[in-house]
């Protein structure tokens, strides 16, 4: 929404979701801040579909939609794979940048900040591309009164499966379950680390005692 601000250059912000009919409350939440349109992928031959094959859908739903870019969070809260973006991105061919903490654009070309380990990355590309985002680089703005009696009245399409099964790449085989390369087996908690210990001193008597330790366990 501030590129487009920004940018003032009749752009529009089209937010897409893919999941059940329940999806919708995040899709009028996006075009009550202030998004043109919204479209939301949805059918059952979809559900149980993993990385490739949702990136497969919502590719074939974009390609269906539209874009000139392409801006998309980090990773689910869920799975925590960090996949779906990037598969959609060489999926559509596109060129992609991860985890984004600033973005700039001029024209065609893109300025990316890149959030990494031990510091920051800048990289350009040029539109069309696919950008996946972290948290650090913007806070959501809140929606308007306006903005929520006014976010019924925008264009709202679902794109189901009889919407995108023209396209060669939508097929029982390659989406939902049967088209899944992965399934998870089971999912778990891991167990909770142990309570540390404290050593307290900076006397002879303190080290002696640390490095006792730390070669009873053998890592000294």
């Amino acid at each position: 929404l501030q590129l487009r601000e920004k940018l003032n250059d009749g752009s529009t912000v089209t937010v897409v979701c893919m999941g059940p009919p329940q999806a919708d409350v995040a899709l009028r939440e996006a075009l009550a801040m202030g998004a043109d349109e919204a479209h939301l992928v949805s059918a059952r031959e979809f559900g149980g579909s993993d990385t490739y094959a949702t990136a497969t859908i919502i590719a074939t739903a974009l390609k269906k939609i539209g874009y000139d870019m392409v801006i998309t969070g980090r990773q689910a809260i869920d799975g925590d794979t960090a996949q779906v973006g990037p598969q959609i991105a060489e999926k559509l061919g596109l060129p992609q940048i991860s985890y984004a903490a600033d973005i700039k654009v001029e024209g065609k070309k893109v300025t990316v900040k890149r959030m990494l380990e031990d510091g920051y990355m800048t990289v350009e590309t040029q539109t069309p591309c696919l950008i996946t985002c972290i948290k650090e680089l913007n806070e959501p703005r809140y929606m308007s009164v306006y903005g929520i009696f006014d976010c019924y009245s925008k264009p709202y399409e679902v794109l189901d499966y009889n919407a995108l099964k023209d396209d060669p790449r939508i097929d029982p085989s390659t989406i939902g379950l049967m088209g899944s390369p992965t399934n998870i087996l089971t999912s778990f908690t891991p167990p909770q680390k142990g309570a540390g210990m404290m050593l307290e001193g900076a006397d002879k008597a303190t080290c002696d005692q640390l490095a006792g330790m730390l070669a009873a366990k053998h890592m000294i």
